[in-house]
């Protein structure tokens, strides 16, 4: 009968590998013409990206060039993850002794030849102390190969039903509620004969002043109205698209909450910069963008080419236009944007959001709401 035997070093990248995954939540990255390396991700952690490298580095120039090949795979996955500041741990398993290890800006080197330096190592326990505790026991047989690839499949199994319960087509709701509200009242103002400023004022248009004065509801009343047949239908084609596939996302009761508070948020905003009457669900429709935005980051990895191309090109295009163009409320916009995002993160986004994180969502929301009362009523 044969028997796998692993030697020290492939033991060495079995156990690491199985830290960080099962322990650490990072995740494997595929990086292309890599050979003999293990790239793992997470935004959440000390480290943003851990490199395990188990090629022989054999002189200085080497180690240079090896550090150069880190730089460039870094900038790689910082454009494709939408991070603006990356920080990586970079674990050498052959590294000649006469290579002296230095550190370069964001890469914090560290040589590791067998077990006992890996729990010995000051930077390991002082970032990641469980490792002492925590990394397999087993030796370099089968019985370790067995375990290792039992639970990080079970973590690849757990995190795939997270994904596959975010990601999974559901019936949208809310939506074509909201699209049916506006439809509604579109028509219904067919029923009043007077000029457009008066039907507006009648049936709930934002206004600064009458806002001050008591008509708080004008906030939430003016999100549902618009002024004519084309607004009417880019603001809806807009919501259809943008709304379905965020309800998809996050499902009703958050896509609820987020669109309520972008659409008071972003008519607050309006009514503390502008006295003139308003209407419409772009402010409400840019808060959906803006959770679209902190929910996209949490889940770059699958919608970071999305985020870059349609995304974010879309709101600064938008933004921009409102500046130029008259008779837009760009106010509405950017409070719908901001509050939209703060919204997204006090609800927060399945599986990635700690309580800490919501918890600053929630505080931040209500300091703006805070802060836009006391400039609009005091």
């Amino acid at each position: 009968m044969s028997i796998v035997v692993m030697d020290k070093k492939e033991e060495i990248v079995m156990k690491l590998v199985h830290y960080f995954i099962t322990e650490q939540n990072y995740t494997p990255i595929v990086v292309n013409g890599v050979k003999n390396e293990i790239w793992l991700e997470n935004n959440e952690g000390p480290y943003k990206i851990i490199r395990i490298n188990s090629n022989y580095i054999h002189n200085i120039d080497q180690y240079k060039f090896d550090i150069f090949k880190i730089k460039n795979v870094m900038k790689q996955i910082k454009k494709k993850t939408l991070s603006f500041k990356m920080n990586a741990l970079n674990i050498f398993l052959d590294l000649n002794d006469g290579v002296k290890i230095e550190d370069f800006k964001n890469i914090k080197s560290i040589n590791i030849k067998d077990e006992s330096e890996l729990k010995k190592n000051k930077l390991l326990l002082e970032v990641f102390p469980s490792i002492k505790n925590k990394m397999l026991k087993d030796s370099g047989d089968i019985s370790l190969l067995v375990n290792v690839t039992k639970d990080i499949n079970k973590k690849t199994e757990k995190d795939n039903k997270l994904y596959e319960s975010v990601f999974k087509p559901k019936k949208v709701i809310i939506t074509k509620v909201i699209i049916g509200i506006c439809v509604l009242l579109y028509f219904l103002s067919f029923l009043y004969v007077k000029p457009l400023g008066n039907y507006l004022y009648y049936l709930g248009a934002n206004n600064g002043i009458l806002v001050k004065n008591g008509e708080v509801y004008r906030l939430i009343t003016s999100a549902f109205l618009h002024a004519n047949i084309l607004h009417l239908l880019t603001n809806m084609y807009a919501l259809y698209v943008i709304g379905f596939q965020l309800e998809t996302f996050i499902g009703k009761k958050r896509f609820l909450f987020v669109y309520l508070v972008s659409a008071i948020g972003g008519n607050l905003l309006s009514a503390v910069l502008n006295n003139s009457f308003s209407v419409g669900a772009s402010g409400a429709i840019f808060g959906l963008l803006g959770a679209m935005l902190y929910f996209g980051y949490h889940y770059r990895l699958y919608l970071g080419s999305v985020m870059m191309s349609q995304i974010i090109p879309l709101i600064i295009i938008n933004i921009l236009f409102g500046f130029m163009v008259p008779n837009i409320d760009n106010a509405a916009h950017i409070g719908g944007l901001l509050t939209g995002y703060l919204g997204m993160m006090a609800v927060g986004v399945k599986g990635k959001s700690t309580k800490r994180d919501i918890l600053n969502g929630i505080i931040t929301l209500l300091i703006y709401f805070i802060f836009m009362a006391y400039l609009l009523f005091f």
